[in-house]
């Protein structure tokens, strides 16, 4: 398949688009620090339109607050980088859409804006499913390898993809 994107993750955007349109399901994405990478890959696969609903690119805190909702006194409190901002941007994102499934991505991609307690590779991830009650929600922080920028990037994308997997026993559990 000719793609403008590294082919893994084209392959395994694919993967999500044939998984959940046999399993019924509309998909969306709230991204900061991937920038859109996973909706690219979604839709660089024909026939994405079956299943993926919407992309929300909120790189700023302010754009997290305006389009998904997030309330400042999270991202003050715990950071935008934390599992209560990737829980709120999540919980926005299925808000705003008619997805029955939405992972949200937030992260320190670098090569700056690490510290002690969050360097550099470290994204926290979040995903949410109409009807499940929101104290159920899953929230997974990862510490990446430390490959370059678009290393962290690409190594976020693909564990956004795993997470929108419909749950089968082959697949993690978020």
């Amino acid at each position: 398949m000719a793609t403008l994107l590294p082919v893994e993750l084209a392959e395994k955007a694919r993967a999500v688009i044939e998984a959940n349109r046999a399993a019924g399901r509309r998909i969306a994405i709230a991204e900061s620090c991937t920038g859109g990478i996973v909706a690219a890959a979604l839709t660089e696969i024909p026939g994405s339109s079956d299943v993926f609903e919407a992309s929300f690119v909120t790189y700023a805190d302010e754009a997290k607050m305006s389009l998904l909702g997030v309330h400042e006194g999270i991202i003050d409190t715990f950071g935008a980088v934390s599992p209560a901002v990737a829980w709120a941007m999540a919980l926005g994102a299925l808000k705003h859409s008619n997805a029955d499934v939405v992972v949200a991505i937030t992260g320190i991609a670098g090569p700056g804006g690490g510290s002690e307690l969050k360097p550099v590779g470290t994204v926290v991830f979040a995903r949410a499913e109409r009807g499940v009650d929101p104290d159920e929600l899953d929230a997974d922080q990862k510490l990446f390898a430390n490959r370059g920028r678009a290393g962290i990037r690409l190594q976020a994308a693909l564990w956004a993809l795993e997470l929108l997997l419909p749950e089968t026993p082959a697949s993690p559990a978020p």
